[in-house]
């Protein structure tokens, strides 16, 4: 992928090509920082001066998103973090590069007795154990929980696939295939339940309109309540 390393006002900024992109577009992640998605018909010179004309809006929110970076656990050897059947354990090993194995509701981590647990790749190889886990649970509790509330309301679905998705909890085809994140299985039952509600009533009523939040209220109860609620968590922060 071709890409450049630019700093402006001293913020670094990577500029690279899309295949995807129909016009210069900025985003700002977690741990990721400041990147600028090209079109592959426009060049990085043009890149370069719209981000500079917005380096004040990218301060402002880079700002913002460190803070939110301040949230994220950072492991140790002592943290103790469990998921809802499986427990994470790390541990220095004679292994070349860090590993994650699940198994028998563990997450053992073998971290290299050269590295530090607080070196990037150790923390990344924790959380794709801890996301293994999560996926595992998902796979076995998402679909059955789906197909009871289906069931009970009356709703009619095509598939449920899990996904790692991190912008939403869960999305709605046209074709009525419900798509969950994996992530679901951090939050209690009750809003577990509320999202696959929620996603159960889009294949009835495609929009937010007052009649999909009726009978969305109608199927959960004091819906906007558990809306809020459930925003009040961050997929990609634990």
């Amino acid at each position: 992928m071709q890409q450049e390393l630019i700093n402006i006002n001293g913020i670094d900024i990577t500029l690279f090509k899309s295949n995807r992109a129909k016009s210069i577009n900025i985003t700002i992640k977690p741990f990721t920082g400041v990147r600028v998605s090209v079109p592959q018909s426009i060049g990085f010179k043009k890149a370069k001066r719209i981000a500079k004309d917005r380096i004040e809006w990218i301060r402002t929110h880079l700002s913002k998103m460190q803070k939110e970076e301040e949230k994220f656990t950072v492991f140790t050897g002592d943290t103790e973090f469990k998921t809802r059947s499986h427990k994470l354990n790390i541990k220095l090993a004679d292994v070349d590069h860090p590993k994650a194995i699940v198994r028998d509701n563990k997450i053992n981590v073998l971290v290299p007795k050269q590295y530090s647990i607080s070196d990037t790749d150790v923390q990344k190889e924790i959380r794709r154990g801890i996301e293994r886990a999560w996926r595992k649970e998902a796979k076995n509790y998402l679909p059955d929980r789906v197909m009871q509330l289906a069931d009970k309301h009356n709703f009619k679905i095509n598939s449920v696939s899990i996904q790692n998705a991190k912008t939403r909890w869960g999305s709605c085809s046209h074709n009525n295939n419900i798509n969950l994140s994996l992530h679901l299985m951090r939050l209690p039952d009750y809003l577990i339940d509320y999202v696959i509600l929620h996603e159960l009533v889009h294949t009835k009523i495609k929009n937010h309109s007052s009649e999909f939040w009726q009978l969305l209220n109608i199927v959960s109860g004091n819906a906007k309540k558990l809306d809020r609620e459930v925003k009040d968590f961050k997929i990609q922060i634990y």
